[in-house]
């Protein structure tokens, strides 16, 4: 994969999405690479950038996911909806059956994506599919969310992903390539707030199983080790699920550690 720093800057459209677009098709599943919310593709880059050294000529797609970068932005930000969007993007780019790259709110709709589309694989990044305790988080600040207080909001969560720990290019990533808006925090977080815990826990649980069944590869990535009650439940849903702990990264460890992460999507 010859990686070009101007790519990710002027980007390819597919399906309506914006992307930066490397390497060319072979017999390697290609990679579909989705990034966290109010983030944009720029995440990628130092990922991107291990991958065209050790895995030269790989087919890789960042995407802006809607509303974000350069990608329009929707009405409805449900997760089944933006999936949809994704996968046309996909189909549109003539991708069949990529490993599906996700971080945060991208792991989500990875294993959404899995269960649904054809993909190879998916490579959740720090996004714990169980989000009870953190929908509660979202109903206690949904009147701040919805009125002047949504910064302050996000900013609180922002500060408790531990940023800090991340080298100064990758803290000034974080930083800057963010446009976060109360539309997509009350668009992408709709689903959260409108569901009850015991339906999303069911959802999720069933999107398991069909990648179970499918026999599509899991792993699960994260900057800290699972909590065991998690790590009990996905691994019952997945018994073949792999766990990886990239330390000292925060909710980041494809910044922290992007080598790292390079070699597991190789592997």
């Amino acid at each position: 994969m010859e990686f070009h720093e101007r790519e990710t800057y002027m980007p390819e459209y597919f399906g309506g999405l914006a992307a930066d677009s490397h390497g060319t098709a072979d017999d390697r599943p290609p990679l579909v690479f989705l990034h966290g919310l109010t983030y944009d593709r720029r995440q990628w880059v130092p990922v991107l950038r291990e991958l065209a050294d050790i895995d030269p000529g790989r087919r890789a797609l960042a995407f802006d996911l809607p509303g974000h970068g350069g990608s329009p932005r929707r009405d409805s930000y449900h997760s089944e909806e933006v999936v949809e969007v994704v996968h046309q993007a996909v189909t549109a780019a003539g991708l069949d059956a990529p490993i599906i790259v996700g971080h945060s709110l991208g792991g989500a709709l990875a294993t959404v994506y899995a269960a649904t589309h054809p993909a190879r694989g998916v490579v959740n990044v720090d996004q714990p599919l169980l989000v009870g305790g953190f929908r509660d988080v979202l109903l206690q600040a949904e009147p701040r969310l919805r009125g002047p207080g949504w910064r302050q909001v996000w900013e609180s969560m922002v500060a408790g992903m531990h940023a800090d720990l991340l080298p100064p290019a990758a803290r000034e990533l974080v930083r800057t390539a963010t446009t976060p808006r109360p539309d997509l925090l009350l668009g992408y977080w709709a689903e959260l707030l409108d569901t009850p815990a015991e339906e999303l826990t069911r959802l999720r649980t069933r999107d398991l199983a069909a990648i179970r069944e499918r026999g599509i590869a899991y792993h699960h990535v994260s900057g800290n080790p699972l909590p065991p009650a998690y790590r009990s439940w996905l691994e019952s849903a997945l018994p073949e699920v792999a766990v990886n702990v990239l330390p000292d990264s925060g909710h980041f460890p494809h910044l922290a550690h992007p080598a790292e992460l390079a070699e597991i999507l190789t592997g």
